[in-house]
């Protein structure tokens, strides 16, 4: 698929790299760690015929600017926020993917007459658990580790070896193929210190340091579905549970044998689930209930 056109805007001196596509209700995309608009792309033209779609890059993240500073998610939800504002639009519904997940609650929970409807997908924020190795770029060293690991070398090594496992029959799903896109974009000293400021900032060595719950028992949820693959090796699936506890009505969408990237496992289900919730929270007039 081709690469989505960009835009630019300058927030508190830094430049921020976003898409925007289509009219109508507007929804908000957010990606997670080491992801970037372009892990919403396939997601795009299935949902800007009828809907206004702005997907950023975070600070930190793909063609954006990676500052010194504030990588928390306040200060996330603070700069969509803003962006927000520059577009002239009100009210959204957003959309957020893993980190993006808790940046999303963040935002809810700061503007909450801002946004009209809540979708989590493998959500950060609803429990402890989480892969080791993210936990491990909390220790010390980590930045010496991955200058290692992301260095040009060793990816073009271990992209060779996954050439030759594919050629005798081995398919990477979409987890891998998200995963190693990120990994080529630590090749720089000012990306890795972003991903590691962004990863203390809700996690620690024992877990995820960040609890939404205690937020989210403090106000009246808006309308929230909660995505998550049934084959979640980053975050485990019964979070969904977690949530549903927390958001008594909320709908909660298994997909069975995906992993923590759904939208990219089954992007025509993510499209067709999504628009129907959205619409399913919308009455005659196109407001939600």
């Amino acid at each position: 698929m081709a690469r989505l056109s960009t835009l630019k805007v300058t927030l508190h001196g830094h430049e921020l790299s976003f898409v925007d596509s289509g009219e109508g209700p507007v929804v908000l995309f957010v990606h997670g760690i080491l992801g970037s608009e372009r892990q919403w792309s396939q997601l795009v033209d299935k949902v800007d015929n009828d809907h206004r779609v702005i997907v950023p890059d975070l600070f930190g993240h793909g063609d954006s600017a990676k500052p010194m500073g504030d990588y928390s998610l306040s200060s996330h939800a603070a700069t969509l926020r803003d962006l927000l504002d520059h577009l002239g639009i009100d009210r959204v519904t957003l959309v957020g993917h893993s980190l993006g997940g808790g940046i999303a609650m963040q935002f809810f929970y700061l503007f909450p007459d801002r946004v009209d409807c809540l979708v989590l997908v493998s959500s950060g924020g609803l429990g402890r658990e989480v892969n080791l190795a993210l936990r491990s770029a909390t220790l010390p060293g980590a930045e010496q580790v991955l200058s290692v690991i992301a260095s040009t070398p060793v990816l073009e090594r271990v992209e060779a070896l996954g050439r030759g496992a594919q050629r005798i029959g081995w398919k990477p799903g979409a987890d891998v193929g998200a995963i190693w896109r990120g990994l080529t974009t630590l090749g720089d000293r000012d990306s890795r210190r972003a991903f590691l400021a962004t990863t203390r900032a809700v996690i620690d060595f024992g877990g995820q340091s960040i609890n939404a719950h205690d937020h989210l028992s403090a106000v009246t949820a808006p309308p929230t579905m909660i995505v998550w693959g049934s084959n979640d090796r980053m975050i485990p699936a019964w979070h969904a549970l977690n949530a549903q506890r927390a958001v008594p009505d909320c709908r909660v969408e298994l997909f069975e044998g995906a992993g923590h990237f759904p939208h990219l496992d089954d992007p025509e289900r993510f499209a067709r689930v999504l628009r129907d919730f959205i619409s399913s929270e919308r009455d005659a007039t196109g407001q939600v209930r």
